[in-house]
């Protein structure tokens, strides 16, 4: 089990989940109620899911593919710490992990 801690844009606690090995970050949140639209439903196509990860546990996570970091890089609000939610995966070795949720997303399929 990993604990997933879900903080708003402006720095409040919204909640802390508990979530199963194997979980996508993305699903975790979506069934939490967080404002994590994910169009393109994980398949790496949009950057609605861009969460950005407490620095303490950004190290934590396996590096973002180059295809991650393109769309990063059309994402609002980016940090040094942002990731999509969709392409982390969560495994026993994590024990916690804290996500902010961006200012602002960017719909890049254009809905």
């Amino acid at each position: 089990m990993t604990k997933v801690t879900f903080i708003s844009a402006n720095g409040e606690h919204r909640s802390t989940v508990d979530a199963a090995a194997g979980q996508r970050l993305l699903e975790v949140a979506q069934s939490d109620g967080q404002p994590l639209e994910g169009t393109c439903e994980g398949q790496m196509a949009c950057s609605t899911c861009h969460v950005i990860v407490a620095a303490e546990d950004f190290g934590r996570l396996p590096p973002a593919t180059e295809m991650e970091e393109d769309l990063l890089d059309l994402a609002s609000h980016v940090t040094r710490y942002s990731r999509l939610a969709c392409q982390i995966h969560l495994d026993a070795a994590l024990e916690s992990l804290t996500v902010k949720m961006p200012g602002a997303v960017r719909n890049m399929q254009g809905r």
